[in-house]
C-alpha cells in the first residue's frame, strides 16, 4: 500500500510580490488564542474594502497590463491596426482613471474569491458586508446595473443594484484574510469554454497543441482582445478545471509550481508555444495583426482516468481585478495604476492607423451605403452623425411586432444600429461609457430586420456568424465593427448627445438617438458578403511543430 503523502491539487511556490496601498480602516483587533495570532475583523472592514476594491477597478488597471498594451507600440511586427487599437486603449484608461467614466460599460458581474484564516475571527455573516460593499460602489458611482433575477422560469427583472454578487469564501490560512475581487463583463464570461475530452486528446503534444489553438481561435474578437489567456487541461471535476482557468486568467496562479510532481503545475514551455501560435493566427488586436493575446497561462491538472476536460478562459482589455489582505497591521488593497497617460505616446493616432474614410451619418442611408460599397473589408472610418442605438431586449420587441405584421420602425430604416448599452451618465458629461456590445447576440434578427427594410448597417464588435454576411449579401448590408474596450474614450471624446426613443423602461437597454463625431470603424461585413474575419489570409493556422 502506497505511503500517505498529502499534495494540494495546486502547489504554490512563490510568495505573493503583490504592491498593496493601505486603507484607513478601524477596528482591526489583533490578539491571542491559544498561544496563536488572531485577528478579529469589524463588518466595517470587509464593507470598506469591497467598495474601495470595486471602485478601483471599474476605473483602474495593473501598471503590467498597461506595460503589455504599450508595449506593441514599440513593436515593430505589430500592425497598424494592432497599435491603433493599443493606442485607444491606452487614452481609455487615462479617461477612467479620472474616476468619472468607467473604463468599460459593461461593469460586470461582481465576483469575491477569498481563502480566511482559521484564526481570523469575523461575525460570521462576511457575504453580507462584502455584498454591501458591492451595493454602495454600483448604486453610488457611475456603474451600470447588470443582474436578472428570476420571478420564474422565463420572467426576470433587472435587480437595480448589480447584486447579487458570486461570493466564494473558503478555510484556508492561519491569521490572515485572503482577497479577488474581480468584476467580469459578459463579454469575456460568455467566451469560457469546456470541452470534455478523452485520454485520446494526449495521444501527442502536437495534437493537443492543435486543439487548444483551434478553440482559442473560435473564441473571435467579441470579447475585446488582446486577451489574457488562460487553458486548464485536466481536473477532477468539469467545474473546477473552469473555476482554475478564471483564476489562472487573472494570473492569481502565477505561483503555481512549474515541475511536474503529480499535482497541478504551470507549463511554462507549451505557454510560449501556444503564444507563438496565437500571434501567428493573425486576427491581431481585433483588427488584424499579431496581438490576438497579450500572454498565457497554460495549468495542467490531475483527473479522473475516464475524463479530460479542457477548460479555456480569457481575461480581456478591461482587465478588472485586484488583489487585497487583511492582516494584523491592517487592510490592504492592491496598487493599481494611477497615472496610465504615462504609457501613452506621443504619436498621433492618424500616423498610426493610416487612411480613414469620413462618413457622414447624417445623410439619406442609400448614400451612405453607396460610400461604403466602394471600400473593402478592412477599411478604417470616422463616423459623424446619428446612431440609433438598440441591443437584446430591444430588438426581441422589435421583432415582436415584425412577426404581428407591423412595419419595422422607421429609427432603424433612416439610421445605422448602433448595439450597445451605456453606464450611467455623470454630471456635466452627454453619456455615461459606451462603448459596443457583442455582436454575435442579435445575429439571429439580421436577416428579418434587414428584409423589412432596416438595420442596413450594424455596428458592434466582434465576428459574426456566417448567416449575417449572407443577409448583407443578399440586402445590400454592411456591418461595422467598432473598437471593442474604450467605452470611456468614446463616450468622453466622440459622443455629443443622447435622447431616448423609445422602451425607456429597459434601462440601459433602451432604444436610445445619440450624437457622434469622430467615432472610430472598421468595415468588418460588405454588401458583397465578404466577412473581414473569414478572409483565408488572417485565421490560416501555422504548421505543427517539427516533430
Amino acid at each position: 500500500m502506497p505511503d500517505f503523502h498529502y499534495t494540494p491539487l495546486l502547489p504554490q511556490q512563490h510568495a505573493d510580490t503583490t504592491s498593496y496601498r493601505r486603507l484607513e480602516v478601524e477596528g482591526i483587533e489583533p490578539f491571542e488564542i491559544d498561544g496563536h495570532d488572531a485577528l478579529r475583523i469589524p463588518p466595517k472592514a470587509l464593507t470598506t474594502l469591497a467598495f474601495e476594491a470595486f471602485k478601483d477597478i471599474s476605473h483602474l488597471l495593473r501598471n503590467t497590463h498597461l506595460a503589455q498594451v504599450a508595449a506593441i507600440l514599440d513593436d515593430p511586427q505589430a500592425s497598424a491596426n494592432d497599435r491603433f487599437v493599443a493606442t485607444e486603449l491606452l487614452r481609455n484608461a487615462h479617461i477612467a482613471a479620472a474616476g468619472v467614466l468607467p473604463m468599460c460599460q459593461d461593469t460586470g458581474t461582481a465576483i469575491v474569491h477569498a481563502d480566511r484564516g482559521r484564526f481570523v475571527l469575523t461575525d460570521g455573516h462576511d457575504a453580507q458586508h462584502l455584498s454591501r460593499g458591492i451595493y454602495d460602489a454600483y448604486t453610488t458611482l457611475n456603474l451600470r446595473y447588470s443582474q436578472m433575477a428570476p420571478i420564474g422560469i422565463v420572467d426576470e427583472y433587472n435587480t437595480g443594484t448589480n447584486l447579487p454578487a458570486q461570493i466564494e469564501i473558503a478555510a484556508e490560512g492561519e491569521d490572515s484574510y485572503e482577497f479577488l475581487f474581480m468584476a467580469k463583463g459578459c463579454g469575456s464570461a460568455n467566451k469560457s469554454l469546456l470541452f470534455q475530452q478523452t485520454a485520446a486528446l494526449l495521444s501527442s503534444r502536437d495534437r493537443l497543441l492543435e486543439f487548444i489553438v483551434e478553440q482559442a481561435a473560435a473564441i473571435g474578437t467579441s470579447a475585446c482582445p488582446p486577451y489574457h489567456l488562460a487553458v486548464v487541461i485536466g481536473g477532477t471535476t468539469a467545474e473546477f478545471a473552469l473555476k482554475t482557468a478564471k483564476l489562472a486568467s487573472t494570473h492569481y496562479l502565477d505561483g503555481t509550481v512549474t515541475t511536474p510532481s503529480g499535482a497541478g503545475y504551470r507549463d511554462i514551455e507549451f505557454e510560449a508555444e501556444l503564444l507563438t501560435r496565437m500571434q501567428l493566427l493573425g486576427i491581431g488586436a481585433q483588427f488584424g495583426g499579431k496581438y490576438y493575446c497579450h500572454d498565457v497561462r497554460v495549468i495542467r491538472l490531475p483527473r479522473h482516468g475516464g475524463s479530460l476536460p479542457v477548460a479555456l478562459a480569457v481575461s480581456c482589455a478591461a482587465d478588472r481585478q485586484a488583489r487585497a489582505r487583511i492582516t494584523r497591521d491592517g487592510v490592504y488593497l492592491e496598487q493599481l495604476e494611477r497615472d496610465p497617460g504615462r504609457f501613452l505616446p506621443d504619436t498621433l493616432t492618424e500616423e498610426l492607423s493610416g487612411e480613414t474614410i469620413h462618413i457622414d451619418l447624417d445623410r439619406p442611408m442609400d448614400a451612405i451605403r453607396a460610400q461604403l460599397s466602394g471600400h473593402p473589408v478592412g477599411t478604417r472610418l470616422s463616423l459623424t452623425g446619428s446612431l440609433v442605438v438598440a441591443r437584446d431586449l430591444a430588438h426581441a420587441k422589435i421583432k415582436a411586432r415584425l412577426d404581428a405584421g407591423e412595419p419595422i420602425p422607421a429609427y432603424l430604416r433612416d439610421h445605422p444600429v448602433y448595439y450597445a448599452g451605456p453606464a450611467k451618465k455623470p454630471d456635466g458629461l452627454p453619456s455615461g461609457s459606451f462603448g459596443p456590445t457583442t455582436a454575435g447576440r442579435m445575429d439571429s434578427y439580421v436577416d428579418q430586420f434587414q428584409a423589412a427594410g432596416g438595420s442596413m448597417i450594424m455596428l458592434a464588435k466582434g465576428n459574426r456568424a456566417p448567416s449575417v454576411a449572407d443577409a448583407c449579401r443578399r440586402h445590400g448590408g454592411f456591418y461595422l465593427g467598432s473598437i471593442g474596450g474604450p467605452a470611456a474614450r468614446l463616450a468622453h471624446d466622440c459622443i455629443i448627445g443622447i435622447e431616448t426613443l423609445e422602451y425607456p423602461e429597459l434601462g440601459m437597454e433602451s432604444v436610445w438617438r445619440i450624437q457622434v463625431e469622430n467615432f472610430p470603424a472598421f468595415i468588418v461585413i460588405d454588401d458583397k458578403g465578404n466577412d473581414f474575419y473569414k478572409q483565408p489570409t488572417l485565421l490560416t493556422l501555422a504548421p505543427p511543430r517539427p516533430r
